[in-house]
């Protein structure tokens, strides 16, 4: 996911096909994505010491955290977590999906706000949580998808609601998301969309620490016209490309964790008046393709990212 920034009011053809372009690179860890019911390790680096190295390639072979203090390192999309700890794959009121990624890692805080946020969604009319991404292990960069869920206080919750049952490790890899945008793109499938939708992202941007909440344009254009009277937890929540099959949680720098980059706030106001407008511009919701395909980007290295990562990467 690359929901790090807003958009600006307007935005060069350049910029469309440049957006494009990323959305095609973090297509493979997609909601709808297949995961696999035999994972298998990544082969070892013939030289993991090479200061050209991707931090990816890295991060992505540490399969359990790190023994460290709990800590946010960075930005929400250069960075690391210490400390991390997993969401359990079940719940009272969530399941965790695609567990192939071994994704369900975060902050303790981002663990905590989860489980409250899967009990307090049922009040609202939302069965339960399926629970997509959250970070690695020991966070950083990732192989696949996401630009995002580097330093563990980034969730991705699908806009499926839970069954009353506990799903099969099968359903869990294979059962894909619920498109919940119409074919046109310019509102949300009436035939899909309920109440029960407004209500867990209403609850969700309610609980306290959450920064904010990505979600595709035309859900918060749903949202905006659902919301009634009560409209001050709009302001958290942000369009932004794809997210059409869940929706993304952000919560703020823990307290203490001096290393952690916070995110600038979001503008005054509900966000529903004309800014909202240039997100259903023909150009914005079919951007041009690029003329080439893009290529594949190493992503930065080790050294890029902030020097206590060095010391997350290489604890016990």
């Amino acid at each position: 996911m690359i929901a790090n920034r807003l958009a600006p009011a307007a935005a060069p053809a350049a910029m469309l096909v440049a957006v494009a372009a990323l959305i095609l690179l973090a297509a493979p860890a997609a909601a709808q994505d297949k995961g696999t019911l035999d994972p298998k390790p990544l082969p070892p680096l013939a030289d993991p010491n090479d200061p050209k190295t991707p931090a990816k390639q890295l991060f992505g072979r540490k399969t359990t955290p790190s023994s460290l203090q709990a800590r946010a390192i960075g930005f929400y999309s250069k960075g690391c977590l210490a400390g991390g700890i997993a969401l359990p794959v079940n719940g009272p009121a969530w399941q965790v999906m695609r567990l192939s990624r071994n994704r369900n890692w975060g902050h303790p805080n981002l663990i905590d706000m989860l489980e409250r946020l899967a009990v307090d969604a049922r009040k609202a009319g939302w069965p339960g949580l399926l629970v997509g991404d959250l970070s690695q292990p020991r966070g950083g960069p990732m192989l696949t998808g996401h630009a995002s869920h580097q330093v563990g206080l980034d969730a991705d919750i699908w806009l499926t609601p839970m069954p009353d049952r506990e799903l099969t490790r099968q359903e869990r890899e294979e059962m894909s998301a619920t498109m919940v945008v119409a074919r046109d793109r310019k509102d949300v499938d009436p035939a899909v969309w309920t109440s029960g939708h407004v209500g867990v992202i209403r609850t969700a941007a309610n609980l306290p620490g959450v920064e904010r909440i990505f979600v595709n344009a035309a859900i918060k254009k749903a949202l905006c016209r659902d919301a009634g009277a009560d409209r001050g937890w709009l302001n958290k929540v942000r369009p932004y490309w794809g997210h059409d099959y869940h929706f993304h949680v952000r919560i703020v720098c823990p307290a203490g964790d001096a290393d952690c980059k916070p995110q600038p706030p979001v503008p005054a106001g509900d966000g529903c008046g004309h800014e909202l407008d240039w997100w259903f511009q023909e150009s914005v919701l079919h951007p041009p393709p690029p003329k080439e395909p893009p290529k594949p980007r190493p992503g930065p290295t080790l050294a890029d990212l902030p020097p206590a990562c060095r010391v997350v990467l290489q604890s016990p």
